[in-house]
């Protein structure tokens, strides 16, 4: 049997870098198939990912800026750590960090899929839209890693082992 997969990107596309998710999903070209596969761009939806996960999915896909660690545009591909990321203290329906997400499924009843992670370091999530130079160059990158990804879970029943940084 194949995985339900669920390839999320989020972020806010006005917040400079913050757009990394939404512009990854523009490049990155899978196959969908509604029942099996479904991309969406969630943008600043965070609840809305939220009531998506209670349908059942495997596997999602979270396709994000992370904070940076002095190196701007470098990729980062891990498996998500939800005990680290459903602090119950960040429940909070207006936001969309991955652990507010969690915090909500979590309390409308729902459990997190197995979440593997494509975060790239962002440099700047200062208002403005587009993204800096050196995350703009990460794209084509990480939407390669989703397509890997997803093609890699298309053909197991369980999720394996996902490299930590590409």
């Amino acid at each position: 049997m194949t995985a339900r997969i669920l390839v999320a990107g989020i972020g806010n596309i006005f917040l400079g870098d913050d757009g990394f998710g939404s512009e990854v999903l523009r490049h990155a070209e899978i196959p969908q198939d509604g029942s099996q596969v479904r991309i969406i761009d969630y943008g600043i939806r965070g609840m809305h990912l939220a009531y998506d996960l209670l349908e059942g999915w495997d596997t999602l896909v979270l396709v994000d800026a992370v904070p940076s660690r002095g190196n701007p545009g470098a990729l980062h591909v891990f498996q998500a750590d939800h005990d680290w990321w459903s602090d119950p203290t960040t429940l909070d329906a207006h936001n969309m960090d991955p652990a507010s997400v969690f915090a909500n499924l979590r309390a409308l009843g729902g459990t997190p899929p197995y979440t593997v992670v494509v975060g790239c370091e962002a440099g700047s999530v200062e208002e403005g839209m587009g993204l800096s130079e050196p995350v703009a160059k990460a794209v084509p990158r990480a939407a390669r890693a989703v397509e890997d990804i997803v093609a890699a879970l298309r053909t197991t029943s369980a999720p394996e082992a996902i490299r930590e940084e590409c």
